[in-house]
């Protein structure tokens, strides 16, 4: 038999069953669908991850506070409990570890900045020079803090893209004077958009003041001690260094805090890349029982298939001796019954692949999810369809043409 013919029969079976084949389908519609949905929503979040290694830096460590040690008894203690870290921690991380790139520490928090009648409810950071190097920020309009702003507390303030647009619109910001709290401060400069970051956050919902500054005139009547800061951030030039300069913060900072040996840290070292490194395999894993739902849908549709194949070997076999009397070999058999289920899959398949589109598309509209979807996905939904068709369907056709031609024309 032409294939051409094969191509023929295999349509006029489908046609004359066409309700039985399109239910037959719906597994491999579903599974094809969920396929193309899973794929694209792991992708999409595997390259958020990557957006957040590259916001974060995969080489960075941040040092913060032991909350659980300056708490007693679920009773907040005194601000000298709390604020642990020192700039002069910040030097000696710098003199002693020459594996550190950049190191800054920083304080922050919260308040309404205004200009004229617009405000703003945003967050405010104090910060060193290298923290713009640390955190990736780069200068869009104007200039960075000078050594004088950092050592004279100077009331120079940079604004992050949502608050600069909330309160100038499209206009220009640097040398405007706007109020932190109560506190008058010129702008001497606005920050390159980030946008989104890897937990959801709006990074660019933000002001950066000199270190000093934020001490003296947006904590001063909090009572903080002397040169504290609330966290110090670091980065090496080589990754391989992160372990073991993570081991050399943590001991220099024991030795500097005067801590026992069987004594809690006032402090908490947290390595970025294994926060991470913990999300990913998370992910991963999201993504492999995705898979399987996926996969457990395609193989019950491959079965639905195979039985159907079956039934409708047994409803024809008659037909089959007819063919074979004819002159129709083994092989012509085998070919028409696989053509049909290749034809079933194939169909399931492409209303698979544009409910799948379909439905990604929902996804990202209507809910957080990140999804990509590209080319490969549909590729691999595709050749899913083709491999679901011939490994279920090969069974029936080879049953069907095995089968006796006389046995066959004595069926009624």
């Amino acid at each position: 038999m032409k294939y051409s013919d094969i191509l023929r029969t295999a349509f006029f079976a489908f046609r004359g069953n066409w309700m039985r084949s399109a239910l037959t389908s719906l597994g491999v519609i579903i599974g094809i669908a969920a396929v193309i949905v899973m794929v694209s929503v792991g992708q999409g979040t595997q390259a958020e991850i990557d957006k957040m290694v590259s916001g974060l830096g995969s080489q960075r460590l941040d040092v913060g506070p032991n909350s659980r040690r300056s708490s007693t008894g679920g009773a907040r203690q005194s601000a000298s409990s709390f604020y642990t870290l020192k700039e002069s921690d910040v030097e000696a991380v710098r003199d002693e570890l020459p594996e550190v790139q950049y190191v800054a520490g920083s304080l922050r928090g919260s308040t309404q900045v205004v200009f004229a009648e617009n405000n703003a409810s945003t967050s405010w950071q104090g910060v060193q020079p290298d923290f713009f190097d640390i955190n990736g920020w780069q200068i869009h309009l104007g200039e960075n803090f000078s050594a004088q702003d950092y050592t004279s507390a100077a009331k120079s303030v940079i604004l992050g893209e949502t608050v600069r647009r909330t309160l100038f619109g499209d206009d220009d910001a640097v040398g405007q004077a706007i109020r932190i709290g109560r506190v008058p401060f010129v702008v001497v400069g606005t920050l390159q958009a980030k946008g989104q970051g890897g937990f959801g956050q709006d990074q660019d919902d933000v002001v950066m003041v000199p270190l000093e500054t934020a001490r003296r005139r947006l904590m001063g009547a909090m009572g903080i001690p002397p040169g504290a800061v609330s966290q110090i951030s670091l980065t090496v030039a080589d990754v391989r260094d992160l372990g073991y300069v993570q081991s050399e913060v943590e001991a220099l900072l024991r030795q500097r805090h005067k801590i026992g040996p069987n004594d809690e840290d006032d402090f908490v070292v947290r390595n970025i890349s294994e926060i991470v490194a913990t999300r990913n395999a998370t992910t991963q894993l999201m993504s492999r029982l995705l898979g399987a739902v996926a996969a457990i849908s395609l193989i019950v549709g491959g079965i639905g298939i195979m039985n159907i194949m079956l039934v409708s070997v047994t409803e024809r076999i008659r037909e089959i001796g007819l063919r074979m009397a004819i002159g129709a070999g083994p092989s012509d058999i085998r070919r028409q019954f696989l053509a049909e289920a290749m034809l079933i899959s194939l169909i399931g398949g492409a209303l698979g692949i544009i409910i799948g589109i379909g439905g990604t598309f929902l996804v990202g509209q209507f809910s957080e999810l990140p999804i990509a979807l590209n080319g490969k996905v549909i590729a691999l939904a595709a050749g899913f369809s083709v491999a679901t068709g011939l490994f279920f369907g090969y069974y029936p056709a080879r049953k069907a043409s095995l089968l006796d031609p006389i046995e066959a024309l004595r069926q009624q």
